[in-house]
């Protein structure tokens, strides 16, 4: 059987966990070093699979070695955004987390694929990425599909249209500089630049850019969880079960879209081996600026770090 781990059981480890249990994608290890947390998590899930007629398949633990044998590892331990905090502000502290996880991954689960939720998620993908020594195709980060998720939702609601008809995709860094891509978006089949006015699209973008923070102002004490974590289990699902979908994430770039040397959010497919490609396709010139913008804003955080 296939297991998992998730490094974190907060709110979105312990959703995390649940959704893949849900999925049956196989064991799950749920991993917190607060003593009890990860294992009354574990209890409370494996009791609610029963009544889904699912065997119980997550255990709790306060060792990450436990994480040893996993095909996946989810990241999602470290602080959340308190209100008016940037992802970028949690950076101080959790890079310190990310790099004591990242050394024990390695130890524990050497062959591994490493999915990092943790924000600032496109730093942190690259500092795991230094502290594994990894390769590149095995670690990589979770926000297109959330961002993604966010400008879907936005475009639903004012169109009034089911969301199931909505093919979309939000590319670049997982904060205020993502780009969404609304000339490669359609709504079955029907471009969507024909469908809504450029001022009111403007309106949606910048709310999807903030979407995030939206969700920090109404919660106060924590930030979002069901979307990130649901979104981290599909990228999961797909590396599991080698279903070579084709997701927005961060991974590592050395020269596709001209960029080079730093996470940042792009199109790619992903199998049994993690990232199998990246895939590239043509941006109105206006995106492909903004997404240089974002990339180089990553790249100036990452030079600025002592690894």
């Amino acid at each position: 059987m296939n297991k998992i781990s998730i490094i974190g059981a907060g709110h979105v480890g312990g959703h995390t966990a649940f959704f893949c249990a849900q999925k049956e994608l196989g064991s799950v290890a749920l991993i917190d070093i607060k003593e009890g947390l990860a294992k009354g998590k574990a209890l409370d899930q494996n009791q609610a699979l029963g009544l889904l007629g699912i065997n119980p398949l997550i255990y709790g633990s306060e060792d990450i070695a436990d994480i040893q044998g996993s095909r996946v590892i989810i990241v999602t331990c470290g602080i959340a955004r308190k209100p008016g905090m940037t992802r970028e502000e949690l950076l101080k502290i959790n890079l310190s987390i990310i790099k004591d996880v990242s050394q024990k991954i390695k130890v524990h689960a050497p062959e591994s694929i490493v999915i990092m939720v943790t924000n600032p998620v496109d730093i942190l993908s690259y500092a795991c990425m230094r502290y594994t020594n990894f390769p590149k195709n095995r670690v990589l980060g979770q926000a297109g599909i959330l961002d993604s998720s966010r400008f879907l939702y936005n475009l639903s609601k004012e169109l009034n249209l089911s969301s199931a008809d909505i093919n979309t995709m939000v590319l670049g860094g997982h904060g205020d500089t993502m780009v969404p891509i609304p000339e490669h978006t359609t709504v079955s089949g029907v471009p969507l630049l024909q469908l809504i006015s450029e001022d009111v699209l403007d309106v949606l973008i910048e709310k999807t850019r903030k979407g995030g923070a939206e969700i920090v102002a109404h919660l106060k004490e924590t930030s979002a969880y069901y979307a990130p974590a649901l979104s981290a289990v599909l990228m999961a699902e797909s590396i599991i079960k080698d279903k070579n979908r084709l997701f927005p994430c961060s991974v590592f770039v050395e020269g596709e879209y001209g960029l080079n040397g730093a996470f940042i959010g792009l199109p790619v497919l992903l199998d049994k081996y993690g990232v199998k490609e990246i895939i590239k396709f043509e941006l109105p010139s206006k995106r492909e600026e903004e997404l240089k913008r974002s990339f180089e804003f990553y790249i100036n955080k990452i030079n600025s770090i002592n690894f």
